[in-house]
């Protein structure tokens, strides 16, 4: 099963102002007058490259084989017979033997961590007269397991406990094992995606200069 974590807040943000630069490159292309547009392109090329790479390209991607980590620049690959530790600070860090990849998203903040707490905690009392509805025992416990947990944390159980399955899934089938071996263990490289956006952004810059 596949299953992908990304930041709400970042892909709203990114893909309005996706928007806002496609309407804003069809007005430059109409109203075109020479090297004021250029270079206000080349503005607007720049900021929709760094809008793309830090906002609509991070992720984690779990699938069968393992976690896929797209920071904003790089790829990286880690299958679940590699994840050997994951940890969260204010992001979530898989390590891999003597590696480690740091995912860009989901990152967790003080403030976050600290509301999380107190939702676990139970409401106070309000004296005879309750202001607030009294929680059923079910969402009690709800709240108790979720107590200091931050969306980061959440994610971080969710590659665990794919990987703890993974490699009990190995240990029951070994004519499996050696498949799983073969294909690779923890791969790092430069994301095409990000690299063409960046390109594209300095040749705007490139042709500002230039006309």
């Amino acid at each position: 099963m596949k299953q992908v974590f990304r930041s709400n807040f970042a892909m709203i943000v990114g893909w309005l102002w996706m928007v806002f630069a496609a309407a804003n490159a069809v007005d430059l292309v109409v109203r075109y007058n020479g090297r004021l547009s250029m270079v206000a392109a080349a503005v607007l090329g720049v900021l929709t490259a760094l809008v793309f790479v830090t906002c609509l390209r991070p992720m984690i991607v779990m699938s069968e084989e393992g976690v896929l980590v797209r920071n904003p620049l790089r790829n990286a690959f880690v299958p679940w017979s590699g994840v050997d530790e994951v940890t969260v600070s204010h992001s979530i860090t898989i390590a891999s033997g003597d590696q480690k990849v740091r995912c860009w998203v989901p990152q967790t903040s003080a403030r976050e961590r600290a509301a999380a707490v107190r939702r676990g905690k139970p409401a106070p009392g309000r004296g005879r007269f309750r202001t607030e509805p009294v929680r059923s025992k079910a969402e009690q416990a709800a709240a108790e397991a979720m107590a200091g947990k931050t969306h980061a944390d959440w994610v971080a159980e969710q590659i665990t406990e794919r990987a703890e399955a993974a490699r009990r899934t190995a240990s029951l089938t070994p004519s499996e094992e050696g498949t799983g071996a073969a294909s690779g263990g923890f791969t790092t490289a430069w994301a095409p995606s990000a690299l063409v956006a960046l390109v594209l952004a300095f040749a705007l810059v490139v042709a500002a200069f230039v006309v």
